[in-house]
């Protein structure tokens, strides 16, 4: 039987996951089965990590935003602060608003009394009908 040169296509196709797997360690960078196995592992844990990245910073958002909020009696507490937000039509997300937090607090407080002011002003006109 004769010999049977294999063609480039399969050498290209390994070539091509040895690159993506150039970062990993040990054998799951050598080893082509291994590296197909690992390549497949590490898009799931990315895939994952990318939703798991969106609920860690909007958990951080909210702690830094409550936590300014309690510090200095600027409001009730976070609950309240985010309800009356949307109930005035401030339309802050709390990526901004933690922005906010951080580098400019007299804006949020500003943004507190000018949604105290409007709660006041309310108080009234239920007492009048």
């Amino acid at each position: 039987m004769t010999r049977v040169r294999r063609g480039y296509i399969a050498r290209r196709r390994r070539t091509k996951i040895r690159l993506f797997a150039s970062s990993f360690r040990g054998a799951h960078s050598r080893l082509t089965r291994t590296i197909a196995q690992q390549k497949i592992r590490s898009l799931v844990s990315a895939h994952r990590d990318r939703d798991r990245q969106k609920r860690d910073f909007r958990r951080l958002w909210i702690t830094r935003i409550n936590a300014v909020i309690r510090e200095r009696w600027v409001y009730y507490n976070y609950s309240n602060f985010i309800h009356d937000l949307y109930k005035n039509q401030f339309l802050l997300n709390r990526k901004i608003l933690a922005q906010i937090t951080i580098l400019n607090r007299n804006c949020l407080y500003m943004i507190s009394n000018e949604i105290i002011k409007k709660k006041l002003e309310e108080v009234p006109r239920k007492e009048m009908i």
